[in-house]
């Protein structure tokens, strides 16, 4: 059956002079006359039985439908631009990966890892997203995940990572002089907006006394958390996994327990066994697996 979608001619011209609110600023930017773009909004309007614009004089306003109609037209440009670059962008001799994964993990954990991927398999592109939240990986477009184990992944094949310990670290001069680690309480705390009452849980597995263990500034991420950290803002409760460089070249320090109970374990999920996986996704697990097991054997 043959689709009812305007003529692509005509959405680019009503989605120009929607943005610009003129014809003749939609004409300049399409490289078309004035004439051309009415004859074109005349069309998609005659096509959708509905009246987009409003015309008084050389003026054009567009009416509540064509405010609506406009913003749709527009996301679906922009989805088949970016759609469309994508596959430009595809290798002609290799493939590629896209996977979703946790901003702060990407950032701090896999993507210093991935040189080595590509020098491995130069042919495989990898490309990461980020989500936070878990979702349904069937129909997604994504090859994979990076997250947490979550009830929300039944049904596809999760395969441990790395556990996520979180431990205090703060900048060395916040500790004054190097005279030891202060008390945690004197210290200004920092917060991850999604784990409020991580704090409170950390004083009471370790006994450290903590006043009133809500008070700080908050940050929606670990990464944001790690930054302030380092500028000195104050004590981050972050998983170690992230800031091994920093504690190594002295830039944080940990003089603080971990909080052992306080964790996540990070997983690759997948639609269908490894075994069962295309070429690329296979080689890709099979490696991040191995990579995971190098730098932290999991629980």
């Amino acid at each position: 059956m043959r689709r009812k979608i305007p003529s692509h001619s005509a959405l680019m011209a009503f989605e120009a002079s929607a943005r610009h609110g003129s014809f003749a600023r939609a004409a300049d930017e399409l490289a078309l006359t004035e004439g051309a773009i009415s004859r074109q909004i005349g069309r998609l309007e005659a096509f959708l039985g509905v009246t987009l614009f409003e015309r008084v004089g050389n003026r054009v306003r567009l009416l509540p439908n064509g405010e609506r109609y406009a913003v749709q037209v527009r996301e679906s440009l922009d989805r088949l631009e970016r759609d469309s670059q994508y596959l430009m962008g595809q290798p002609s001799d290799g493939a590629s990966l896209d996977i979703a994964t946790i901003p702060t993990f990407a950032v701090r954990w896999l993507i210093p890892r991935l040189a080595r991927f590509h020098e491995m398999h130069p042919n495989i592109i990898v490309h990461l997203a980020e989500r936070m939240e878990p979702f349904v990986l069937a129909g997604s477009g994504f090859d994979a995940a990076i997250h947490f184990e979550h009830p929300a992944w039944t049904g596809m094949r999760t395969h441990r990572l790395l556990r996520e310990t979180l431990v205090p670290v703060c900048h060395p001069g916040l500790l004054g002089g190097g005279k030891g680690p202060a008390s945690l309480d004197e210290l200004p705390r920092l917060h991850r907006r999604q784990n409020p009452d991580a704090w409170q849980r950390y004083a009471q597995e370790t006994g450290i006394v903590l006043t009133n263990p809500a008070v700080g500034a908050r940050y929606d991420l670990h990464l944001m958390q790690i930054e302030a950290a380092l500028a000195g803002l104050g004590v981050a409760l972050v998983p170690r996994l992230y800031i091994e460089t920093e504690l190594a070249d002295g830039r944080l320090v940990a003089p603080w327990p971990e909080g052992q109970s306080i964790s996540k374990t990070f997983c690759l999920i997948l639609p269908e066994p490894i075994r069962l996986s295309e070429g690329p996704i296979q080689v890709f697990a099979n490696w991040l697996l191995e990579e995971a097991r190098s730098s932290n054997p999991t629980p």
